[in-house]
């Protein structure tokens, strides 16, 4: 096999033929069956160290002159036939590995921006530093709203990191307490 891109932040076992970067990048658009924006496919490589992050950008935009791919207006890619044809026959040419890490990294990913729509959290500046506000929708109403004073961005950045991480314990936890609810938030915390 020919080796001919760059290595630079590729794990062993991570892609080093341009052909194969192409053809992980058509396997990943269809196996999650949804438009996937360039720094998202590139997160999804660098994140499992599969490939450069230079050969991914050189791989979309070859993609995308070939035919097997197309650039939405809003910046996302989408597969084309060609680029579905390439995904179901050429797969098997890439390890298993490599297949089940991208996979894996996408659906993560692709979670946590669903866990990211559906609870909002937006911070805003005041005098003396940052209100961060965290919602939790249940579909059309919303569940909670709850608003956190912070003295820096960094705190703030941080509050919205934890509560985007499990929404629903946090909800879980605050009614547990406000319902005077003390078995619920033991188990909750896990004590």
């Amino acid at each position: 096999m020919e080796f001919d891109a760059f290595t630079g932040g590729v794990a062993p076992g991570g892609l080093r033929s341009k052909s194969d970067i192409r053809i992980l990048v058509c396997y990943l658009l269809k196996s999650v069956d949804a438009p996937l924006s360039g720094e998202d496919i590139i997160r999804v490589m660098q994140e499992k160290a599969l490939a450069n992050y230079f050969e991914v950008n050189d791989a979309l935009s070859a993609l995308v002159s070939l035919g097997n791919i197309r650039r939405e207006e809003d910046g996302t890619y989408v597969l084309e036939p060609q680029g579905k044809s390439v995904a179901d026959n050429l797969d098997v040419l890439l390890p298993l590995s490599v297949r089940d890490k991208a996979i894996a990294a996408a659906m993560s990913m692709l979670a946590s921006a669903k866990i990211e729509r559906e609870n909002a959290v937006t911070t805003t500046r005041t005098d003396n530093g940052y209100n961060v506000s965290c919602h939790i929708s249940g579909g059309d109403m919303e569940l909670m709203n709850l608003t956190v004073y912070v003295p820096d961005l960094y705190q703030a950045r941080v509050v919205k990191k934890n509560f985007h991480r499990d929404p629903q314990r946090i909800y879980s936890l605050l009614l547990a307490a406000l319902t005077g609810d003390d078995e619920l938030t033991k188990n909750i915390l896990g004590r």
